[in-house]
Parts: C-alpha cells; structure tokens; sequence
C-alpha cells in the first residue's frame, strides 16, 4: 500500500491554527482502560521495563543467568537466539565498549518470510526520534532565539492553556494528553475491525490534526504540576521548529542532526514506503502474529517517525552525549531529571537508568515503542559505552509479555563492563 502524501506546509498550518484561540479543554483525568485511550499499547510500559532490568542488572540481581566474567561476542550471539525462540519475531542488537564491538540479528525480517534479519537493517525507532527533537530545540535555544521558559503560545497561539513552556513540553510536563489514540479513533467506524484501524495506521495525519486533537482531547493537569507522556507534546515542538526556521522538519533532522552524528543510515521518512533492508513491524493480535508493514509515519511526526540502525542510533548518543550536536552546557541542562519525576528519570528526550558497570552512576538514552518494533539506546556520558537493540512482536491483544527482554538486554548490559 502507497499513499500519496497531501502536506500541510509550515504557512498553511499557521493560517490554519491561528485563528484558533480557543482556550483548550478544560483538565481531564481519562479512564486510561477505555475509550481512545485503550486502543494502543501503553508507550510507557517499555521505559518501565527496560529500566527495572537495568536497576536489575546494576544491583547484581540477575538471577539464574548471573556470570562471574563479562559476557563474551558469543555469549550475546546466544542471548540474540533465546530472545528469538522465547518468542521475538526479529532482532538486531550492538554493544560497544572498551575491548567489545558486537553485533548480532536473529529471526525473521517480516512475518510470513524467511528473510533473515542482517545487523545493518533498519527500522523503526519511535520515540528515540523525541531525542533528535529535543537536540534541534536546544540547538535554538542555544542560537538565542529561543529560552526553556519561552511561552508555548508565544510560538504557536492559542494552542495550549496559559503557563506551558517549551521545557514543559520537552520534559512531559505540561499537562498534554498522550496522543495519537484519538486520532486513530476518528479514521475508524468499528473500534473492534482489527483491519480498519490497521488501516487507519496507513493513512496520513497532518501536524495541525494533531494538535487539534491535543487541544480538545482535555490537558491533564496544570503545567509544571506533574509528569505524563505526550506524543502530541513533540509533534508541537516539530511544528514549532518548522514555523521559526522555516525548514521542514525532516530537512533539520537531516541537515543538523543526522549528517552531524554521522547517522547514514538513518531518515525522517514522510511516506509509508520502507526503503531497503527494513525490520518490518509485527502485531500480535487474535492470537498469532501478523505483518503490520506499510504503517504511516505522521501517525507520530515528530514525537516518532524517524527510521535508525543500531550502529546509527549508537553514533547519535554518542555524538549528543559528549557535546557535538549541543553544547557540553547544554547537555548539562538536557540529562538531569526533573524534580519529582516518576520512572523514569527523564529529562529533555532522554531518560537514564543505572550503569551496571560504575555503581551510582547512569546510562543515558531513550526508547522507542512503535506498532510492532521497539528499540532502546543507552551510552555512558564519556561515550565510550553504547548498547543499542531493535526488535519486532509487540503484543496488542493483552499487557502481558510474549517473550523475555532480560535474555537479551541483561547480557547486553553486563558486556559493557
């Protein structure tokens, strides 16, 4: 399925939210088990994950697979096998550190085929994208134009409720709803069409749909007041960075992140087409597995579009954690979490978890949960450490894991010291 691409550009989308002065809806507190609000995964449940192994690991509780000496090149190139047969559909991983650069792919690149899965193949990194946005915001911030306090409607008016900030929106603290759910849920006349929503997820959204969603979907809380995620939050960063420079947003990803980063194999894509050798999207629903391919990237804009490989995701936290793609100053400013934050420890587009390696010291990176592939990608600050995994099944017919991470991200975690 190919979709002909009918772009909002950056004028239109203005002349179409300005006159929109409104003040959003009024707080809400959803049902988080009905409604929109059931109808995708929750994208947090990852990080929660993810972040319980690696406070795991860091404390010495691994187990029946604990080790005395550091897993070896072939010790991971099992742990990609068992993660593989306990139930991931396809997986490619990398670890780098002082002594250990490895690479390892398992399983199948698309359910129903037999193409194997290559270290090199891309896929889709979801919310590691808020990283490279939060990158271009503190690069405008860092070229004055912009200041974390910046009021929200200042940029674009009448979007959100008095007091949200620009840091607000990078931290998860302004009070906007989750998103996209609402939006898929207006493209579907039967909610329980497993074929209509798969559908919906092939369809393009404009940013200004977005943020019209955002708006009448009813902020959670006053901003500043509490933490919840937002994908909506980072789509309106995306337009704000288009609107000030100008450029299209996948010209700056491009233009000053990737390219700097030396991320080559990397892409903001605007269409459903993936290019090349990809790791295809899998969804476990109506109990067995199914292709979910062709899936539309302005389904998350800028909170989740851009497509990676291990290599290049390891190459960007690197190059943004040891001050190239920002200021050492601004990094800084970007890894502490804010105060008060739940799990987990989030800053600006990244979060941290505990080093295995350096007791009270952090790793530092992001996740991503698309349809049906995540990813993570962590480095130390020195940028002499890295692991970075992507890998496909992602389970919509329940909250319970078909498959182990710990198999895989355990060992991984442990390679690094």
């Amino acid at each position: 399925m190919s979709r002909t691409i009918l772009r909002t550009g950056t004028a239109a989308l203005a002349a179409v939210l300005l006159p929109l002065t409104a003040v959003p809806a009024a707080y809400a507190d959803p049902d988080p088990d009905s409604g929109a609000a059931a109808v995708a995964p929750d994208p947090t449940a990852l990080t929660r994950e993810a972040t319980a192994i690696a406070e795991r690991v860091a404390s010495g509780r691994q187990g029946l697979r604990a080790r005395s000496a550091t897993p070896t090149a072939a010790d991971l190139d099992r742990a990609v096998d068992a993660l593989v047969d306990d139930g991931a559909v396809g997986v490619t991983a990398r670890v780098e550190a002082p002594g250990l650069t490895w690479s390892g792919a398992g399983g199948v690149g698309e359910v129903g085929t037999k193409k194997p899965v290559r270290t090199g193949d891309r896929f889709h990194i979801a919310s590691n994208t808020k990283t490279l946005i939060a990158t271009l915001v503190m690069q405008e911030v860092e070229r004055g134009g912009w200041t974390l306090d910046t009021p929200a409607n200042d940029l674009l008016p009448g979007t959100f409720p008095e007091g949200v900030t620009i840091q607000h929106l990078l931290d998860h603290t302004s009070g906007a709803p989750r998103g996209p759910e609402e939006m898929l849920l207006d493209r579907v006349e039967d909610p329980t069409s497993w074929d209509q929503l798969i559908d919906a997820l092939g369809q393009y959204y404009s940013e200004a749909e977005h943020l019209a969603f955002m708006r009448d979907a009813g902020w959670l809380f006053e901003p500043g007041t509490d933490f919840s995620y937002s994908n909506y939050g980072y789509v309106a960063l995306g337009v704000m960075l288009e609107k000030e420079t100008g450029e299209r947003i996948e010209d700056l990803v491009r233009d000053r992140v990737l390219e700097p980063a030396g991320m080559r194999r990397s892409a903001y894509p605007t269409d459903a087409r993936n290019r090349g050798p990809f790791l295809e999207d899998a969804g476990y629903y109506e109990g067995r597995w199914r292709p979910m391919t062709d899936l539309h990237p302005s389904i998350f804009h800028a909170a989740g579009a851009a497509t990676s490989t291990t290599e290049d995701l390891a190459g960007l936290n690197e190059a943004l954690l040891t001050g190239k793609l920002v200021s050492p100053a601004s990094v800084e400013k970007m890894l502490p979490p804010i105060s008060g934050s739940p799990e987990p420890d989030y800053g600006f587009g990244i979060y941290r978890v505990a080093d295995p390696c350096h007791e009270g010291e952090y790793l530092y990176g992001h996740d991503g949960a698309h349809m049906g592939a995540q990813s993570i990608s962590w480095g130390s600050p020195d940028g002499t450490r890295q692991i970075t995994l992507g890998w496909t099944g992602r389970n919509w017919d329940s909250a319970d894991p078909i498959y182990d991470l710990g198999l895989l991200l355990e060992p991984m975690l442990l390679a690094t010291c």
